[in-house]
């Protein structure tokens, strides 16, 4: 099975990750990228749908695994081309030329919740799953693209809360604060999804220039950002 794979439904572009926790490496984030490539130039799709195949993990971020090694050798340049490629699959996901909705089917840990918040819309499981941003327990702040990402989607009140805490949101919470659109069962989540997804069948040329304009601050805080934690003794895993 592939890392990432699609499927069409109509005007709708269905993606599974099928990389266990989809934690975040080179393959991965290659992988993300080429399949949206993919979408955008060989379908019509208009609407995608970003959902996992594991059973009560949508993203827990970044591979520390396969990170946390590279730093400790030292081997600064391949930690910073990881850095610079999450951030262009970011920028993709917030630009991209198709109205987008991460279906939250389970944990959206540390970067999978940076990346939950890249979407235009989020619907999430109500029996199973957070949402939550531990890097303060981490010891990895963020970078300034990851901020303006996360307060895209969670009001500032909110966000400060879970960036200093560390606290768990539940689907109910997310509702409540208006990061998530609907909390449903598992068993209804897909289908509670595409049917949203159908009925927005938007324009892709309008819906990019929408996104270019509305998200103009994200844009700017990664084109600027030079990845700088890595040297400068304020990323301090491992």
């Amino acid at each position: 099975m592939a890392m990432i794979d699609f499927t069409l439904d109509d005007s709708v572009a269905v993606i599974a990750m099928n990389s266990g926790e989809n934690r975040f490496n080179p393959d991965f984030l290659n992988a993300f990228l080429n399949v949206l490539d993919e979408i955008e130039h060989q379908t019509e799709a208009r609407t995608i749908i970003v959902h996992s195949r594991h059973e009560k993990i949508w993203s827990n971020g970044i591979d520390l695994e396969w990170l946390v090694p590279i730093i400790q050798k030292g081997d600064i340049p391949a930690a910073k081309d990881f850095f610079y490629l999450l951030n262009k699959l970011l920028l993709r996901l917030v630009t991209y030329p198709a109205v987008t909705i991460a279906a939250l089917s389970g944990h959206a840990f540390a970067g999978g919740a940076i990346m939950a918040c890249t979407y235009d819309f989020r619907l999430m499981r109500s029996d199973r799953g957070f949402l939550c941003v531990p890097e303060v327990d981490l010891g990895i702040p963020f970078l300034p693209g990851m901020n303006a990402i996360l307060a895209k989607a969670i009001p500032h009140y909110k966000l400060e809360e879970m960036q200093y805490t560390g606290c768990r949101l539940t689907a109910e919470e997310c509702v409540e604060h208006h990061i998530v659109r609907q909390a449903c069962h598992i068993d209804d989540l897909m289908d509670a999804t595409l049917a949203f997804a159908r009925s927005l069948n938007k324009n892709r040329a309008i819906v990019h220039e929408m996104k270019m304009r509305l998200n103009r601050p994200i844009i700017q805080a990664i084109e600027v950002e030079d990845v700088p934690y890595i040297e400068s003794g304020k990323f301090n895993i491992g």
